[in-house]
This record gives C-alpha cells, sequence and structure tokens, in this order.
C-alpha cells in the first residue's frame, strides 16, 4: 500500500447473540448483562455515514463474524471476504481501477493475523509466517500463493480475466470475484487447531465441540466482531464470558479487545467458558451428552435460560433434565428454549458434531 493510504477494518454484526458471544456471566448477571457498546456503535455508526456517503445508500458494507471487510484509499476502494460462501469481492470507484484493485488484491492475499480492528498503517508481509490466505486460494497454476511474486502474477491474471463493472446508482463500481477453495473451512480450522488442542487438554472439553462453535460463531474468521461486541473465533465479549473467566483467573477487570482479537486468547478463553459452564452454572447434569446440550446452548443464551426452560428453580431443573433421556432433553430445548437463536444455534452445532 502506498504510505498515504488509509486501511479502515470495520466490524458489525449481521445478528446479535447472546451467551459467550452476548449474554452469559455470573448468577448474579448471568442472562441480563447490560453490554457498554455505545462508544463502539457510533464508531461503527459514523464510518457507516463516511461509506454513505462514497458509495450510495445502497451500498454500505460492514462486517460481522462471518464477513470481513476491508476499506482502504480513502473509503474508495474495498475488500469482502464472505468466510461462509467462500467469496472474495474486491471493488473500487477509484479513477485508476486497474492499480487500486491490483493493490488491494495483493494486499489480500498476503494479510497476516489480525492486529488491531483499525488500521491505518501499510499492511507488511511477515515472512516467517504464512498469510492468513495461504491454501484458502489457488493461483492459475493451481498453487497456493505465500510470495509477492506468485501475488501480483495472480493478480495481473484476475484483472485480465475476471473484471467486471457494475453501475449503483451514480457511480460505475470496478470489481473482481476471487473463490475460495471448496474445503476453506476445514483450510482455516487447521490453522487453529494447534490452539483448539491445547485448550481441549487443559481444560478437559471435548476439541470437536470447541470446533463446532467456532464454526458456528464465526466460520474461523479471526477477525470477527459482532454488534455486541463480541471478539474473535469464539465469539467472547469482554463485559460478560471475559469478565468470569478473568476472575476465574484470579485477574481484575475484563480483557481487552485486543486481547481478545487474539487467536490463542480467544479460543483460551471461549474453552474455559465452556469448562465454567460444564462445571459450575450446569453441574449436576449426569448424562454427557444431555449435559453437552445444555452447554452449547449456554453458551448463546446463558445456562440462566436453559435451566429455566424445565424449571424456574434450578435444582428442580437440573432434576428434571437428568430424568430425561438426551433426545428429550434436545428436543425440549429445540422446542421450548425463549430465543429461537438458541434453539437455532443447538441445531447447528450438533449437526457440525454429528457429522464430524
Amino acid at each position: 500500500m502506498k504510505n498515504n493510504k488509509k486501511i479502515i477494518t470495520l466490524f458489525v454484526a449481521v445478528s446479535l447473540l447472546n451467551g459467550c458471544s452476548g449474554g452469559n456471566s455470573s448468577k448474579k448477571n448471568e442472562d441480563f448483562y447490560i453490554k457498554d457498546t455505545n462508544a463502539f456503535n457510533i464508531l461503527i455508526g459514523q464510518y457507516a455515514n463516511n461509506i454513505e456517503e462514497i458509495w450510495g445508500p445502497r451500498e454500505v458494507l460492514i462486517a460481522g463474524p462471518k464477513d470481513y471487510v476491508q476499506y482502504e484509499d480513502n473509503l474508495q476502494t474495498r475488500v469482502h471476504i464472505n468466510f461462509v460462501s467462500g467469496v472474495i469481492t474486491i471493488e473500487t470507484l477509484s479513477d485508476s481501477p486497474i492499480e487500486s484493485l491490483k493493490e488491494a488484491i495483493v494486499s489480500t492475499l498476503l494479510m497476516p493475523e489480525p492486529v488491531d480492528i483499525i488500521r491505518h498503517d501499510k499492511i507488511s508481509q511477515d515472512l516467517s509466517q504464512e498469510p492468513f490466505l495461504y491454501n484458502q486460494i489457488l493461483d492459475q497454476e493451481r498453487q497456493p500463493i505465500r510470495w509477492s511474486g506468485r501475488a501480483n502474477n495472480f493478480a495481473d491474471y484476475v484483472l485480465a480475466n475476471n473484471l467486471k463493472i457494475r453501475r449503483s446508482g451514480i457511480h460505475n463500481i470496478t470489481y473482481v470475484e476471487i473463490k475460495l477453495v471448496p474445503n476453506h473451512i476445514s483450510e482455516r480450522a487447521k490453522k487453529f487447531l494447534p490452539l483448539v488442542t491445547e485448550a481441549s487438554n487443559r481444560y478437559f472439553i471435548d476439541e470437536r465441540l470447541i470446533l463446532a462453535i467456532i464454526e458456528v460463531e464465526s466460520a474461523f474468521n479471526p477477525y470477527a466482531v459482532s454488534r455486541s461486541d463480541a471478539l474473535g473465533l469464539m465469539q467472547v465479549q469482554q463485559h460478560t464470558a471475559g469478565r468470569d473467566i478473568f476472575q476465574l483467573f484470579g485477574k481484575s477487570g475484563e480483557p481487552s479487545r485486543k486481547y481478545l482479537l487474539d487467536p490463542r486468547n480467544n479460543v483460551d478463553m471461549g474453552t474455559a467458558y465452556l469448562s465454567l459452564l460444564k462445571t459450575k452454572y450446569l453441574a449436576g447434569i449426569n448424562n454427557p451428552i444431555s449435559l453437552r446440550y445444555a452447554i452449547i446452548t449456554s453458551y448463546n443464551g446463558g445456562a440462566g435460560s436453559v435451566l429455566r426452560t424445565f424449571s424456574n428453580d434450578r435444582d428442580q431443573a437440573i432434576d428434571i433434565i437428568n430424568s430425561m433421556t438426551p433426545q428429550q432433553v434436545f428436543r425440549k430445548l429445540v422446542t421450548s428454549h425463549a430465543s429461537q437463536e438458541s434453539r437455532n444455534y443447538l441445531i447447528k452445532v450438533s449437526n457440525i458434531l454429528d457429522n464430524r
């Protein structure tokens, strides 16, 4: 990137998550933590207004947990990575579209792991590490892209063969689309598997469960930030689960945004929270499969709401769960839990586990 270019990475959620990604905490605050997200929402609103002024009212694009959006070139050029569909769209309003698109393509291919959510400096490649999208994109020779020479050659190929123009309002938007490999989710998962294994062993939580939760929460997007300011791979929120886990670690306060956007810290804290649900909030549930269903639903919507699905009295709720088969517990949660989102969440995570 040219030094005078300002690069801004913006995140905002498609949906509001509860539980670890929005509302879990200690008994006192378990489901009712009030999120202090005003400053974050103001920041997002300001940039959204700037984007609308430049791109038009139908072209405001800011990211969510499974979408990465980066603006550069004074907001004239942007990169959108959809981590679910596996499509990268790079588009520009620039008067020099080829130059702007090539620069954005190359920087995207070589971008490192996230450091902060707002960048003002040139993105430089760490030659000791593979780029974040390594093995997720293959060039015209079906080769992965690690170095600048191959990245520049592929950018030239894309611009020569895939350049498109679309009309939006008064603007002609020049763009290219690049597809990730079909197994891009599993390729990203491989990057974080050592962290997951480490956390699994530390907290005695099934590695498969951690991976399934990450896939549903962020599709293995370490850049993920939601409207409720849940952060990173496991969508841990500073003010709720983050505060709880810091207390568990004997620390005061809550983790910083930078701390939670580090994949190692994020996976460790998210898994620690799963352990806290298992050993404290949901302690007493005997059947391991029933307990797993309760943990999954609690991670999204809070342990209190899970127990209240069975009874307003905690001890009675535990007794009722223990009197049911796992299939009955699952059915009760996906039909009677107060939150439709939490009901769907249990189904999604369980489907992933069943297919692993």
